[in-house]
This record gives structure tokens, C-alpha cells and sequence, in this order.
């Protein structure tokens, strides 16, 4: 199947995976990497705003990453993902929300100056 778009895991990502065992962390990767091919809103699906998240449901533990998409490149899309965390609650923390929107507003800063 053919991709929709691409992912990058910002740093924060990279480390709240690192956390985890090898079980969580491949059941996550594989679910990004489901949602890039089909859409299912069970996977991957809007949150707020300009805001998305990957959604994996393992072992009984909610797993998130929030995410926003940069499609200014027209050959390539990509999706970043922000951050990450294990839902506890059924409300998503408006922290992770606020940091999330934080990182896409200094991305599009930065971007925007090195153009």
C-alpha cells in the first residue's frame, strides 16, 4: 500500500519510547506505521485544532502521541510527533495539548526563517 505521508518523532518521542519495553514500543510503531497507509480513525484522528494523535491501546495501557502535520512541501508530507504519554484518564491532559501546540508553532517559526 502506499504511504499517505511520512513521520518524525521529535525528541521527546524518541525518549518517552525508550521508556518502554520492546512489546509496547514495536505495538506502537507498528500502529504508525498502519496509519500511514489506511485511515482509520482508531489509529490516527484529529484531537484539537491543528493537534492529532496516534492512538495504541496494548497490554491494557492507552499510549499517545500527539502530532501535527506540515504539508508545505508538496511532494512530501510529513506528520511530526511531539510528544508522548500513557493515558489515565479519558480526558487528554490540556498540558500535553498546550506543549504540543507549543512545539508546532516554534516549528513553523523556525522553518519560516530558514526559508
Amino acid at each position: 500500500m502506499e504511504e499517505k505521508f511520512s513521520v518524525q518523532f521529535l525528541s521527546d518521542v524518541t525518549d518517552f519510547l525508550d521508556t518502554l519495553d520492546e512489546k509496547s514500543r514495536d505495538k506502537i510503531v507498528y500502529n504508525i506505521n498502519k496509519a500511514r497507509t489506511i485511515r482509520d480513525d482508531e489509529l490516527f484522528k484529529k484531537l484539537i485544532d491543528d493537534i492529532w494523535e496516534f492512538r495504541t491501546l496494548y497490554n491494557k495501557s492507552l499510549f499517545r502521541l500527539l502530532a501535527f502535520w506540515d504539508n508545505e512541501d508538496r511532494e512530501k508530507t510529513l506528520v511530526i510527533a511531539t510528544n508522548a504519554f500513557i493515558k489515565k484518564t479519558k480526558k487528554t491532559p490540556k498540558q500535553e495539548i498546550e506543549k504540543a501546540k507549543a512545539i508546532r508553532k516554534i516549528y513553523f517559526e523556525q522553518k519560516n526563517d530558514n526559508k
